[in-house]
């Protein structure tokens, strides 16, 4: 057995991809074989993946493919990996009926712990019932922790590391709100400009990470 956990979100536009390419270069450059999976068909994200971890990254999809497929298929990409890392779609509970093809339902049928991204944009304290609300909807989901991202200050941070001590979910970290952490278009790598804005996106996103994020404690709980 080795560390691995599903990356997901209340909603889109949380800052997931962001922060699964931050994790999976910071992983790379601690020497880790990386091996990263995408909930759901997306093509563009797993080309992201593979420029990010430099191993190829793999669909999981309950909508075309079977639970026992889908086991298979991370169990074949995940053996010769120290760690793996699957980044979900849209909504942790977002299906393509209720729950059903979510990335929620791929945690339980991997039995994967999620880290949960939670965008602090515009909000402190009130994402306390949010976290409460996504650890205990589904007992078969288990939430190890929370990343939470856009992050105005420390004292927004402490307001935030508050929240998740009040509903007994770890909080694992933060990342900063910066211009400087946004995909710059959702085609990247299609060209080489685009390709060298990713790796520029990659180092900056990998740095920051490692310095808001408990990387460790992170693998520990996972």
């Amino acid at each position: 057995m080795h560390p691995g956990f599903l990356i997901a979100a209340a909603t889109s536009g949380a800052g997931k991809t962001t922060i699964t390419l931050a994790l999976l270069r910071a992983l790379r450059n601690r020497g880790l074989r990386v091996q990263p999976f995408k909930s759901g068909p997306d093509y563009i994200d797993t080309m992201l993946h593979r420029m990010a971890a430099d191993a190829e990254s793999v669909n999981l999809d309950l909508f075309m493919s079977s639970p026992d497929h889908v086991r298979q298929l991370y169990d074949r990409y995940s053996a010769s990996a120290d760690i793996s890392v699957v980044e979900g779609a849209m909504g942790l509970f977002d299906g393509y009926s209720k729950s059903r093809g979510s990335c929620g339902e791929v945690a339980k049928v991997l039995r994967l712990p999620v880290v949960l991204i939670v965008n602090a944009k515009a909000a402190a304290y009130s994402v306390a019932p949010l976290i409460y609300g996504f650890a205990h909807f589904d007992s078969g989901v288990q939430i190890a922790g929370v990343i939470f991202n856009n992050v105005a200050s420390e004292r927004h941070y402490a307001m935030l590391r508050q929240a998740c001590a009040d509903t007994g979910v770890s909080c694992l970290g933060y990342m900063p709100r910066s211009p400087q952490l946004s995909i710059p278009s959702r085609h990247l790598g299609l060209t080489i400009q685009a390709q060298s804005e990713v790796e520029t996106l990659l180092q900056t996103a990998s740095a920051e990470i490692e310095s808001y994020v408990d990387i460790d404690r992170l693998i520990g709980l996972t």
